[in-house]
């Protein structure tokens, strides 16, 4: 009698192993999208004490002004530009995972900070007057220099 593994005993060794493969890719993709989505939201909540910073020193958030910002661009303006507050990182796109998109607004009273997760239409948002939250922004381009609060780009 001969020894060794059947044709069918092999491919169902193969089957289960591309099963096998599957899964723990699906898992590992998981992941890293939510380690993406985690560091968007402690940079953007990070930005909350940059710009209170900004605002000490400053008597205020800056100039009207919007910008956006993707890949390797920063956001503009008086807020986001500033290295002493450090809010310079914040508004750099380069410093977020690839693709981030990123909506900055301000003016002297306010300012409103948004950066994109992993799920397309939603940011995550900071503004002046409350706590970082989930918001929705299906069209970017349609943002004002007058969108200065997380409500006001929500659903945008």
């Amino acid at each position: 009698m001969k020894k060794g593994f059947t044709m069918i005993e092999l491919l169902v060794v193969i089957a289960i192993i591309g099963i096998l493969a599957t899964i723990i890719l699906a898992a590992v993709t998981e992941s890293r999208t939510r380690a993406a989505d985690t560091k968007v939201r402690a940079q953007v909540t990070g930005a909350k004490g940059a710009a209170e910073v900004y605002f000490g020193a400053n008597s205020g958030y800056g100039t009207s002004n919007l910008s956006q910002a993707t890949g390797l661009a920063s956001c503009t303006g008086d807020l986001y530009s500033d290295t002493n507050s450090g809010m310079r990182l914040y508004s750099n796109a380069a410093n977020y995972p690839g693709g981030t998109r990123l909506i900055c607004v301000e003016n002297l009273s306010e300012f409103a900070f948004a950066a994109s997760l992993s799920s397309g239409s939603d940011y995550w948002c900071v503004d002046s007057s409350g706590d970082p939250g989930t918001i929705s922004i299906s069209n970017p381009s349609s943002v004002t220099a007058t969108d200065d609060s997380c409500t006001k780009l929500d659903a945008r």
